[in-house]
C-alpha cells in the first residue's frame, strides 16, 4: 500500500460519495481522484521525477488535497511549508529542499515575489488561481486550473516502493531550528491504519479540520479519512469558532480535533456549552500537540455530549504523527495518562545509559515501529543524536504504571533551576490552569542574577478577570513560595507555531517587551 493509494482505493468503492466540503465546494471520490490523475500527470509532463521535492504553499483547500496526492502519485515528495513564513524563512528552507516545483496559492504571490527563485534549481511553478503576472523565468509557470484539464499523462512510473520518501515535513523541534523529518510510505501509511483501527473510523465518519494539513496531525487526519472512505470538512475560520460550531451541526460531523488551545477557545469563547444538544452526530474528539491540563480535560468532558468520547494522544512529527492513545475508557481514571502505544508500536522507558527501567521509575520514552521516521533530511548528526538501535529517543522524561499505562512528566531538559530547586513548568501550568481564570498559560525561566532562574507566566485570562493580582493571590495560596511566579503578564493569546503548539520564544519576546514598558 502508498500513500495515494488510499484515494484510489475509496474512489473504486464511492465514487459518489462526497470526499471534500469546503466553504461552498463539494467534491465527490470519483472528481478528487480524477483531478489528482490530471495534477500528477502534468507534473510528469514537466520533468518531476521519481525523488524530486514538491514544495507546498497552500492553506486548507480542496486544490491543497488534490496537489498533495498528485505529487506523491508522480513518485516525488510532498513538502509542506507553511504559508506563513517570512521570506528568508522561505528562502532557507527553499535553499535546504532544493524542490524541483512549487504548488503555491495566490495568496502566496507576493512571498514567492519576494524571494530569489532563480537560486532554486525548479523545473515548474504551479499557482492557484494566480492574480499577478509571472515571468520569464527559465522554468514554466502553470496554473492549477489548467493542470486541472485531461492533457495529463496516464503512465504513470512504477517501481515505487513503501520504503520511497513520501513527505519532508518541517518541524521546530527542541532546538527551534526547523529540520526536515524524512517519511517514507510505509511510515504513513502504518500510522494511518493505525488511527484508522483504534478511532473505528468508516465511510459514514465526518470529521472537521481546523489544524492545518502541513502540520503531521492535520496531516493524519487527511490520510486516516481518506483511507476510511469518510468525508473531510475544512474550516479554516476558527479565529470565529461559534462559525465552527455552526458548520459542526449543519454537516452533521461525527469528529473534531484539536490542540490543547483549540479547546480552550472552544470552551471560553464559542456557544459549545449551549450547542451541546445539537451536536447529536459528534461520535469522538481528538486532543494532541502537547500536554492538556487536567482541568481543561474534565471541563471539555462536561460540556461535550455524554456519547462523545475523547481521545487523548501523543505523538511526534518524527513518528509520523501517532504514538499511544489512551482509550476513552480510562479518560477518568488515568486522566493524566498518555494511554498505551497504537497497533505495531512498542515503547519503552529507557535510563541514560539505554536500560529498560522498571515500571514507576522515571526514563526516557523511546519508541520504535514501522512508522518512525527514515531520519532528518540533510542532518546526518541530529538523525544519529534521535535514532539508535532502540529506536526515536523523544526526549519525553517519563515513566510506565503497572497497568502498562504511560505518563509524561516533562521534557529531558526541560526543568528550571530556581534559587537551588528544580521546578518543572508544567506542574505551574497545571495549577494556573485549575485556578479556572485563565484561557491559556506558558510558564518559563528568565535569567536572574540571585536566583539563577526566575519563573514568569504568561497567560491568557477570562473576560472577568482584569488583574494579574488576582492569579497571583491563587498563587499564594496555593504553591510553595519557590513555586509562585515572579511575575504574572497578561496577553490576548499566545503565540503558536505553525503545528499550533506554544512558541515559547515568542512568549518569552512578549514578557520583556512587557518589562520595558513597565520601567519606561
Amino acid at each position: 500500500m502508498l500513500v495515494y493509494q488510499f484515494l484510489e482505493r475509496s474512489a473504486n468503492r464511492h465514487p459518489d460519495k462526497i470526499a471534500v466540503v469546503h466553504d461552498e465546494e463539494r467534491v465527490t471520490y470519483g472528481q478528487l481522484d480524477k483531478q489528482v490523475e490530471s495534477v500528477s500527470g502534468h507534473l510528469l509532463n514537466h520533468g518531476i521525477a521519481k525523488g524530486d521535492r514538491v514544495a507546498l504553499l497552500l492553506e486548507n483547500s480542496i486544490a491543497y488535497i488534490i496537489a498533495y496526492y498528485a505529487i506523491l502519485k508522480a513518485g516525488a515528495v510532498a513538502a509542506p511549508l507553511n504559508p506563513g513564513l517570512k521570506p528568508d524563512g522561505l528562502q532557507i528552507l527553499l535553499g535546504d529542499l532544493e524542490p524541483s516545483a512549487i504548488i503555491a496559492n495566490f495568496k502566496s504571490e507576493r512571498l514567492l515575489k519576494a524571494i530569489d527563485l532563480g537560486r532554486c534549481a525548479l523545473k515548474l511553478i504551479v499557482l492557484n488561481k494566480p492574480q499577478q503576472r509571472w515571468g520569464p523565468f527559465t522554468f514554466p509557470v502553470l496554473t492549477f486550473q489548467e493542470c486541472h484539464s485531461d492533457r495529463g499523462r496516464t503512465i504513470f512510473p512504477g517501481g515505487i516502493a513503501s520504503t520511497d520518501l513520501a513527505s519532508i515535513i518541517y518541524t521546530s523541534g527542541s532546538t527551534g531550528q526547523s529540520k526536515g523529518v524524512m517519511l517514507s510510505h510505509g511510515n504513513i501509511v502504518s500510522n494511518t491504519q493505525a488511527i484508522c483501527e483504534y478511532l473505528t473510523l468508516t465511510p459514514s465518519d465526518i470529521q472537521m479540520v481546523v489544524l492545518p494539513f502541513s502540520y503531521v496531525m492535520g496531516k493524519s487526519l487527511l490520510n486516516t479519512h481518506i483511507a476510511a472512505g469518510g468525508t473531510i470538512v475544512i474550516n479554516n475560520r476558527f479565529l470565529y469558532p461559534a462559525d465552527v460550531i455552526k458548520q459542526m451541526i449543519d454537516e452533521q460531523v461525527t469528529g473534531f480535533s484539536g490542540v490543547p488551545s483549540t479547546y480552550a477557545y472552544l470552551l471560553d469563547r464559542s456557544p459549545l456549552a449551549s450547542s451541546r444538544d445539537k451536536l447529536s452526530a459528534l461520535r469522538y474528539c481528538t486532543q494532541a500537540g502537547g500536554h492538556m491540563a487536567g482541568s481543561l480535560k474534565r471541563a471539555l468532558r462536561q460540556t461535550l455530549p455524554d456519547h462523545t468520547r475523547i481521545y487523548i494522544m501523543y505523538g511526534a512529527t518524527e513518528a509520523s504523527a501517532r504514538l499511544t492513545y489512551l482509550d476513552p475508557e480510562h479518560f477518568e481514571d488515568k486522566i493524566d495518562s498518555i494511554g498505551k502505544p497504537i497497533s505495531n508500536v512498542s515503547i519503552r522507558i529507557m535510563d541514560d545509559q539505554g536500560r529498560q527501567v522498571p515500571d514507576g521509575i522515571e526514563g526516557e520514552l523511546v519508541a520504535s515501529g514501522p512508522n518512525i521516521m527514515q531520519g532528518y533530511w540533510k542532518d546526518p548528526q541530529d538523525t544519529a543524536r534521535v535514532l539508535s538501535e532502540h529506536g526515536y529517543h523523544t526526549g519525553d522524561i517519563g515513566y510506565r504504571d503497572p497497568d502498562g499505562f504511560l505518563y509524561v512528566l516533562r521534557r529531558k531538559d526541560g526543568l528550571l533551576k530556581v534559587g537551588g530547586h528544580r521546578i518543572n513548568p508544567v506542574e505551574i501550568e497545571e495549577f494556573l490552569m485549575s485556578t479556572d481564570l485563565l484561557i491559556e498559560v506558558a510558564v518559563m525561566g528568565l535569567p536572574d542574577q540571585l536566583l539563577g532562574q526566575k519563573l514568569v507566566a504568561l497567560v491568557v485570562p477570562k473576560e472577568e478577570i482584569y488583574s494579574p493580582k488576582t492569579v497571583f493571590e491563587k498563587c499564594v495560596v496555593g504553591l510553595p513560595n519557590y513555586k509562585i511566579p515572579a511575575a504574572i503578564v497578561f496577553t490576548r493569546v499566545l503565540p503558536k507555531t505553525a503545528s499550533g503548539k506554544t512558541d515559547l520564544e515568542k512568549c518569552i519576546e512578549i514578557v520583556e517587551k512587557s518589562k520595558s514598558s513597565d520601567s519606561q
